[in-house]
């Protein structure tokens, strides 16, 4: 860094950020002990984690414009208390009621907190410290993810899983001294006038339906989540100020991504929320070392994510984004061997380390191509879009693969778990599998055009190489 303050903010940031990707990875494994608890079942753990997904995904886009219009510090420090908060809420829970409501808070306050780290640090530092910054801030947040199975798992073993949440705590109150000490104030001077309330009311109004219709098998409330989200495309196409702006589906490679995104990571999803409750109810692994168990997949990301992306962008996403798939659905099959008594090195880890290996091949490739098939003026709202595909993905796939593979009602009956856990694996696989057709046929290198000295370059030419504005002339040496 070339300031003392610029360190400062980006401790800040990649605090704020590592909150949130805590909470992501420790939640999973207390489920198994939530459940246990608060005497809930199934659907209650799926409202656990879908609660705070239901409005992370919902309110995260609004989250950003409320940054860029109102103050990026100011919304950030919003974020953090609110997210301290509601994680006092959630420790204090006394049945599965209480809990789901606060974990339907602590979303909107992760709404606000997860756009704002990112935009400090390209707001606030000196341009010649953005790229390390950001690269910091992306390496930092995979080691709280690695931590988080390790610490989460040794928490809820030794003190109980309403630790998990009261960890939140300190490192806020650390977050909000340092942000109002010595992150400067930022604003977007291009933001609309007015925020798009319609589209965040309606989108969430979706969600929400699709989401208790899968979850509690209602049809007709799950259609009308369908139909919501209908409407929320009309509103967007017609609103001078969207959320979602329509003109960056025009690009075919951006439309492609997020395409794969949501096959991918409702695969992923369904995995991170079954996979850690398959080892503790059926396997018997302690919470610990369930959490341990998954952390060759964090490590062996960290190591291969930035060799991959530098490969995707001298030669193309479209390999990357076709095997790492293929490989991450090998890994799914590898990890059906995990049954009662299951042994770590022979049962366990191949299939995590496979699964591990194609997240590795196609996250940073797939990030690449989002970014890549737009503007640089429009990679923030790109970047923001494909998050939440992502995390609606997460959210349906938590909310419709219990009940269609057949996983419901007590947390008792182990056998009846690892049956139904066999089936939802098969259906990630059909999953990763759909997302690796889709970049195979999508994701088709440009045809060059006849002359060479002078071609039209429209978005689609991110594929291989920067992105330019459509429609944009750009001469090429002959």
């Amino acid at each position: 860094m070339h300031s003392a303050s610029g360190r400062w903010i980006l401790l800040a940031t990649i605090l704020g950020s590592s909150v949130a990707s805590l909470d992501a990875t420790v939640v999973n494994i207390a489920l198994p002990r939530i459940g246990e608890s608060l005497d809930t079942d199934v659907a209650g753990l799926q409202w656990t984690l879908n609660g705070y997904t239901l409005t992370l995904a919902s309110f995260i886009l609004l989250g950003g414009s409320l940054g860029d219009k109102l103050g990026r510090r100011k919304v950030f420090v919003w974020g953090a208390v609110g997210f301290a908060v509601t994680s006092v809420l959630c420790a204090a829970a006394v049945n599965i009621e209480m809990l789901v409501a606060a974990r339907v808070l602590q979303g909107v306050a992760g709404a606000m907190l997860t756009p704002g780290s990112l935009a400090l640090i390209s707001s606030s530092l000196d341009e010649r410290d953005r790229g390390a910054a950001i690269g910091l801030w992306s390496g930092f947040g995979g080691v709280a993810g690695a931590l988080g199975p390790f610490l989460g798992g040794w928490l809820i073993d030794w003190v109980g899983w309403q630790s998990i949440f009261l960890i939140n705590v300190p490192l806020v109150a650390v977050v909000v001294v340092l942000a109002l000490r010595h992150v400067p104030e930022s604003f977007d001077p291009n933001a609309p006038a007015r925020l798009d309330i319609p589209g965040a009311v309606v989108v969430a109004l979706a969600l929400g339906a699709l989401t208790f219709g899968l979850i509690d098998a209602m049809p007709l409330l799950a259609l009308s989540g369908v139909l919501l989200l209908a409407v929320f495309v009309v509103i967007e196409v017609r609103s001078d100020h969207p959320l979602v702006p329509p003109a960056l589906f025009r690009s075919r490679v951006f439309t492609a991504a997020n395409l794969v995104t949501l096959a991918v990571y409702a695969a992923l999803g369904g995995v991170f929320f079954l996979l850690v409750m398959e080892l503790q109810l059926v396997a018997g692994y302690s919470p610990l070392m369930s959490g341990l168990a998954t952390v060759p997949i964090t490590l062996i990301m960290l190591a291969l994510s930035a060799p991959a992306g530098r490969w995707a962008q001298a030669h193309g996403p479209r390999v990357p984004m076709t095997l790492g798939p293929l490989l991450a659905a090998a890994g799914l099959i590898l990890l059906l061997r995990i049954g009662p008594a299951a042994g770590y090195v022979g049962d366990v880890l191949p299939g995590v380390v496979v699964f591990g290996l194609g997240l590795a091949v196609l996250v940073a490739p797939l990030t690449g191509a989002v970014l890549g098939a737009v503007p640089a003026s429009e990679a923030g709202i790109a970047s923001g879009v494909n998050n939440a595909v992502a995390r609606t993905a997460q959210l349906l796939a938590v909310a419709a693969l219990p009940g269609l593979a057949g996983i419901s009602g007590s947390l008792t009956d182990p056998a009846a778990f690892d049956d139904g856990f066999e089936t939802a694996m098969w259906i990630c696989v059909g999953l990763l599998a759909a997302g690796a057709l889709i970049a195979a046929v999508l994701l088709r290198p440009p045809r060059r055009a006849p002359d060479p000295a002078s071609v039209e370059c429209l978005p689609q030419c991110a594929v291989a190489g920067p992105a330019v504005a459509p429609r944009q002339r750009v001469t090429h040496s002959a």
